[in-house]
């Protein structure tokens, strides 16, 4: 670089402010780019002779500055790294990359289209103490790996936004992918000790990897002392890696186990110190990023590392949102939803981001499932059939071929569809269906059935074991074999009297005027 002060940091405030500090006293920060006047005035008083900027569009449309430092809430990491690749910035995004996998392949993919770089802040690949790990094991110092452990515990700081996963975990797993070389097998989340509702302050991570690989991860912040802790135990020897103790960071114990024949026995030797270079982390990898930015020289927690642990955790938020369920890392376009174990979901199928599919059911080729759908279990999901957002389907349901159902439909236990009004079977009338529409908002009682053809109007109700021979007007509830219009239903599903022509539900008190005695809309 001709004029060294070329990168902005984005964000000063807990974590920010110690890149600020390095990149100022490694000579190449030129502007510090914050919301708070506060924290903008003490940069301008701490170092002398940089900019700050409160507006992020003034720093990208400043040709001067090469490469963007992101020390933002992890929510915004995925739309202010595009803003700055497509404003041709290379980038520097604190962990995680961002919260979704699917937006982490987009950012990696920008960076390959602008020929940008991306590099990831899992800081732990710039200790001096995780750069001899890897040395040892890749020399084979410890011979084969058969456990990893961590700690990472600490009181705060507490998060509303992200959990403790999202929060303490990125490093480690980090570290733990580049000493297996692989994504996990499998893995299971557990978590714990809410101090806001939903965001776990205290997580168990298991991962499974080839080779009979265990790796645990434990964090939290709900903890009374501050442990960082990485245990490595191999056939030959172990290493305890302790980030807190000041004298013995990194202890290598030679020899675990001796063997008097077939039997193993413990190993107790003294452990010898390993020497550690001194070097602050945070300034090494302050200064990757700048050889990154310099000489194009791909830095070692690449875009594409930080999409690997994405990755991870994304599966272990699905485990842990889904009751600790072993998960399987699988590529990005996959983590949208989550499936369990025991259901079936063939190629060709969509479906949308955040629905759970449960036990034994089967998505079949060409359905399409909204988002946030949720599919009980001992369903099925015949090909060409679509589901709109928000969609629930209890237990022991076939949703054939030519139904389609709209947004926030309900399907009650066991509903029945039918899709030829005529079957027989020795006459093959595939490629004959008729067409069922469910309509936004209708719901179906158990037990009901669905005589193929018809539809069932907006905000319906249908009562349990109704056999539904005719298309049933919005609002309507019905019942019965064949099932008749006995009343109308509010869309909060209350039932509605009316007086006249008007009615105003006693619930949410929404409005309706009838037009005749089959139908029914709110006003």
């Amino acid at each position: 670089m001709n004029n060294q002060k070329q990168i902005a940091v984005v964000g000063a405030g807990y974590w920010g402010k110690n890149l600020v500090r390095n990149f100022y006293e490694l000579g190449y920060l030129k502007t510090v780019c914050d919301l708070s006047a506060e924290r903008r005035r003490e940069c301008s008083q701490n170092y002398s002779g940089i900019h700050t900027e409160h507006d992020y569009r003034n720093v990208l449309n400043d040709p001067g500055i090469r490469g963007v430092v992101l020390a933002t809430p992890a929510k915004t990491h995925f739309a202010l790294a595009r803003l700055a690749l497509e404003s041709g910035k290379d980038v520097f995004v604190e962990k995680p990359l961002c919260l979704d996998p699917g937006e982490g392949r987009k950012l990696c993919e920008l960076a390959k289209q602008k020929d940008r770089m991306i590099m990831v802040g899992h800081l732990l690949h710039y200790h001096p103490a995780v750069k001899a790990i890897k040395e040892m094991v890749h020399a084979g110092r410890l011979g084969k790996i058969h456990y990893i452990h961590v700690n990472r515990l600490n009181l705060g700081i507490f998060r509303t936004e992200e959990n403790v996963l999202w929060s303490f975990a990125p490093h480690d797993i980090s570290v733990i992918l580049s000493l297996t070389g692989s994504p996990p097998v499998r893995l299971m989340a557990t978590g714990a000790g809410a101090l806001t509702a939903g965001v776990p302050g205290t997580v168990n991570l298991q991962m499974e990897f080839e080779g009979s690989i265990y790796a645990n991860i434990f964090v939290s912040w709900l903890h009374p002392f501050k442990e960082q802790r990485l245990v490595i135990a191999g056939e030959r020897g172990m290493l305890v890696f302790n980030d807190v103790s000041r004298r013995e960071k990194l202890l290598y114990y030679p020899e675990p186990v001796k063997w008097q024949g077939l039997k193993p026995t413990p190993g107790k030797q003294e452990p010898e110190v390993v020497p550690l270079d001194d070097i602050e982390p945070l300034r090494a990898e302050c200064h990757a990023f700048i050889q990154a930015v310099q000489f194009r020289k791909q830095p070692v927690t690449s875009g594409e590392e930080g999409l690997r642990v994405l990755r991870v955790l994304a599966a272990a938020q699905q485990s842990l949102e889904n009751n600790a369920f072993w998960v399987k890392p699988q590529e990005e376009q996959e983590f949208n939803y989550f499936a369990h174990p025991t259901a079936v979901i063939d190629e060709g199928c969509t479906i949308g981001a955040k629905t759970k599919i449960w036990h034994f059911s089967h998505v079949m080729p060409e359905a399409e499932i909204g988002e946030e759908c949720n599919i009980g279990q001992n369903v099925v999901i015949s090909p060409g059939v679509k589901l709109g957002k928000n969609v629930k389907i209890q237990n022991n349901v076939s949703v054939y071929t030519g139904v389609t159902c709209e947004d926030d439909v309900f399907l009650g236990p066991s509903v029945v569809f039918t899709n030829v009004k005529n079957p027989r079977s020795h006459v093959n009338r595939r490629g004959h269906y008729a067409s069922t529409v469910i309509r936004k908002g209708a719901s179906i009682g158990a037990n009901a059935t669905i005589v193929c053809g018809v539809e069932i109007g907006e905000y319906a109700l249908v009562g349990a074991g109704a056999v539904v021979t005719k298309d049933v007007p919005g609002y309507a509830v019905v019942y019965g074999n064949p099932a008749a219009v006995r009343g109308w239903a509010c869309q909060c599903g209350s039932l509605l009297n009316f007086t006249g022509n008007y009615a105003r539900c006693d619930e949410c008190k929404k409005a309706y005027e009838k037009l005749n005695d089959y139908t029914v809309h709110a006003i």
